[in-house]
């Protein structure tokens, strides 16, 4: 908590002692620049619970409000952001138990950087854009922000792709309705690179109607490192829609995506390791304060590609249901009640004895504001 507290306090006088800057007469371009920075704050905070037995009250499969029983914060960040004709900036420092569990792999402060780039136009005609830094991630239909989603628990489709891509970034307007994106990355979620090699992303982002919008991603990288020293070149299609009209009662989201992870074998050759899921959410509005979001979704990774189940050994071949009640008490503070049911087909979850089991249950309540 200490260290908490240092970090946004030193943000804190980092950013008055500009604005004192302002006053020195020698500086003539930081009144411009402070001019053009905005900022943002998002405090994300949870209660959840689970009749199950935990040996250490962290939900198992999940880096997203993982702590069970107690109270938390999810992500807490601010938000500054640089934005001119040519140049833009964001740095976005973070905190909270989703970066804890999320980031626990990046040495250093690099585990507090939910986001950090700076990008530059470099045709003003066709407005195409290079961004280079921590970027956030174009994959799934369902980020780190649980405000900008239908359910507040993620998914399991998001918990297992990148959240965040350290990298290169192209824009390409193609037309009105089209843009392309390419990247240039460390690699499969990683902001310190673990292997010599380079991996590349792919994203068209389509939006026929105001209301739809349509992702087909790709990702292609060579996984290899100290801890999967077996794992060599991973393909990675990932395709979802989204719904979403002020004025209807009804609003939704789709997403399926497949993986194949190639591995080295005793023998030499390289075996094919397929993972896959598919998952749709829906929302109905009751009213301009209150609705209600249902998923359904199913998880299928027969080799421990991403998911080695924390019971038994053997495949990962789960889904969920749920249902999450929305109360929009501002518009800028939503207040959440969510229920989760997950089932397998094996012994993958965890009992109230604390023993494997087909079924577990999860059941929380959120409040966030943003600013």
């Amino acid at each position: 908590m200490k260290s908490i507290i240092l970090c946004l306090g030193l943000t804190s006088m980092c950013f008055t002692q500009l604005i004192a800057q302002q006053t020195d007469t020698n500086l003539v371009n930081t009144e411009k620049v402070l001019n053009k920075v905005t900022i943002g704050a998002y405090i994300d905070t949870y209660y959840g619970a689970t009749p199950s037995r935990l040996k250490d009250n962290n939900m198992p499969y999940f880096v997203s409000m993982n702590r069970s029983n107690e109270l938390n914060v999810n992500l807490a960040y601010l938000d500054f952001k640089y934005s001119d004709e040519n140049i833009r900036a964001r740095f976005v420092p973070g905190v909270g138990s989703y970066v804890n569990a999320n980031y626990s792999a990046e040495p250093g402060t690099l585990k507090n950087i939910i986001e950090g780039n700076i990008g530059v136009r470099i045709s003003k005609k066709r407005d195409i854009w290079i961004d280079a830094g921590i970027l956030g991630s174009p994959y799934t239909n369902e980020s780190a922000i649980s405000k900008d989603h239908l359910m507040y628990t993620r998914s399991f489709a998001p918990e297992y792709v990148p959240y965040y891509l350290s990298g290169v970034k192209a824009t390409f307007p193609l037309s009105t309705k089209l843009t392309a994106y390419i990247y240039l990355l460390n690699g499969w979620q990683q902001i310190q690179d673990v292997n010599n090699g380079k991996s590349i992303g792919t994203q068209l982002e389509y939006r026929p109607k105001a209301n739809h919008l349509i992702n087909f991603n790709t990702y292609i990288g060579d996984e290899r490192s100290v801890s999967s020293p077996l794992n060599r070149i991973r393909y990675f299609t990932d395709l979802y829609w989204s719904y979403s009209n002020p004025v209807s009662k009804m609003s939704a989201t789709s997403c399926v995506y497949f993986g194949n992870q190639k591995r080295m074998q005793i023998d030499g050759k390289q075996s094919n390791n397929y993972w896959w899921q598919a998952n749709f959410i829906g929302n109905y509005k009751f009213n301009t304060k209150t609705s209600l979001s249902g998923r359904i979704e199913y998880f299928n990774d027969a080799t421990n590609v991403q998911i080695t189940p924390v019971t038994v050994p053997g495949a990962f071949k789960a889904g969920s249901s749920g249902l999450c009640l929305n109360i929009k008490l501002t518009d800028q503070a939503l207040f959440r009640l969510e229920g989760r049911q997950f089932f397998s087909s094996d012994k993958n979850f965890i009992d109230p004895q604390g023993n494997p089991s087909k079924q577990m249950s999860w059941f929380i309540s959120n409040l966030t504001i943003w600013f």
